[in-house]
């Protein structure tokens, strides 16, 4: 009489199981996190971009086909990246990253980065 009985193959299961609700909701945050830096260094690069465009034409660009860039696939897909920069004087410009309503980032927080190189909220960064 080879094999397992019921009650090993439910222990065996148990196991698994509790494993499972550990691991799952741990790796979801993880991405999470993951994701949130990807949306961060954009807004770096193109805060970054935004210095260089001032330097080359005394006001800051107020979107990212005029800095000739584009927003990566792995950020567009969960959130929307966007340039304010008013025309003011001295110039000034905020880059914002809003997580996209009912993607898995949606709970997220929404970062931003200024001129001065203000991050907000610190918390996130």
């Amino acid at each position: 009489m080879r094999g397992f009985s019921l009650i090993e193959l439910m222990v065996a299961c148990a196991i698994i199981a509790i494993l499972a609700a550990i691991a799952i909701p741990s790796y979801a945050y993880y991405l999470r996190q993951s994701r949130r830096s990807d949306a961060e260094a954009t807004l770096m690069d193109i805060a970054q971009r935004e210095q260089q465009y001032l330097l080359d034409q005394r006001v800051y660009a107020t979107n990212t086909t005029t800095l000739s860039t584009t927003i990566p696939v792995d950020v567009s897909s969960y959130y929307t990246v966007t340039i304010n920069a008013p025309a003011v004087t001295p110039p000034v410009f905020t880059v914002t990253a809003t997580p996209i309503a009912g993607s898995v980032q949606g709970s997220d927080y929404t970062l931003t980065l200024d001129n001065t190189g203000v991050r907000s909220p610190a918390a996130a960064w």
